[in-house]
């Protein structure tokens, strides 16, 4: 696991919430390893695990369970909503654990983030970097609104997916509730089409908790009604979960275009679905999506 971690506040506060992080860092992996043959199980009946990671990546995977999830599909965001616990005191303003692009937020009154979207790393090369990153959204997240977590997953990320979403960016509660949902949606995001290439996700990972489940692994350039479909079908996913109050905003990419599930105000302006013609906007803190 890396870990990026960016805290502000009384300098001795911050001192203090970096080893107190650090110290829960250090045996979290092997306590979830101690428990990796559950965690690879499909959520169903009551909850089997016993660490506090564990679980809450299970209880972020239940509302879920009326299709295929195991609790590894909220890892990365139950991890940094773990350790953000180590800044929540006296003295942090705020701070942010950014674990691989998932997210975890602490904010107090009066204080807010800025969190980029960069939709298809295909366009990274090394002249931008050079000049600095820049995004293609921007979600500006303060004290006052119920988010805590953002996570984004897509079948170009470090995990497996089975639709065909570049980015599927979710705002919610905690950052384990943000990747659940972000890894379900994007599931979503899915048509048809005689190009797309899937493998069994054991060929390619012998211990993927998917099994022989159909991953994608290509996805060739696409008619637009065929991309709005897709976009179309995932964006019935988010509202849904939206309705029923797991998450609080979804942003949807797919080859240039994009759907959402409804403004963030002042902090983000989208004219609807449509193409990625987004407004560039340096970042303050970047939400990659989720590469080595």
């Amino acid at each position: 696991m890396d870990i990026v971690i960016g805290a502000e506040g009384r300098p001795e506060a911050v001192a203090a919430a970096h080893e107190a992080a650090w110290r829960r860092f250090e045996p979290l992996l092997d306590e979830l390893v101690a428990e990796l043959p559950a965690l690879r199980l499909p959520v169903s009946g009551p909850c089997p695990l016993r660490g506090a990671v564990a679980r809450r990546m299970w209880y972020a995977c239940q509302p879920h369970s009326g299709v295929f999830i195991t609790p590894m599909a909220a890892v990365a965001g139950a991890v940094a909503q773990e350790l953000i616990a180590s800044y929540e005191r006296p003295g942090i303003e705020r701070a942010w654990v950014n674990n691989g692009g998932d997210i975890a937020l602490h904010l107090t009154p009066g204080q807010a983030v800025r969190v980029g979207l960069y939709a298809d790393l295909r366009r990274l090369d090394a002249r931008e970097l050079r000049r600095g990153l820049t995004t293609d959204e921007q979600f500006d997240i303060s004290c006052d609104m119920p988010v805590r977590g953002v996570a984004t997953s897509g079948w170009r990320g470090r995990s497996f997916s089975l639709g065909i979403a570049d980015s599927v960016t979710v705002l919610a509660r905690t950052a384990a509730e943000a990747d659940a949902a972000a890894t379900m949606i994007a599931n979503e995001v899915n048509v048809g089409h005689p190009g797309i290439v899937r493998r069994p996700a054991c060929q390619l990972k012998d211990d993927s908790d998917l099994g022989d489940m159909l991953v994608t692994v290509h996805v060739p350039r696409l008619e637009p009604q065929a991309v709005e479909e897709a976009l179309q079908t995932g964006l019935a996913r988010a509202h849904e979960l939206r309705e029923a109050g797991l998450i609080w905003f979804c942003l949807l990419v797919c080859q240039g275009r994009v759907a959402h599930t409804g403004e963030l105000g002042p902090a983000l302006d989208i004219d609807g679905a449509g193409d990625l013609s987004l407004p560039i906007c340096r970042q303050e803190h970047l939400s990659e999506r989720r590469h080595p």
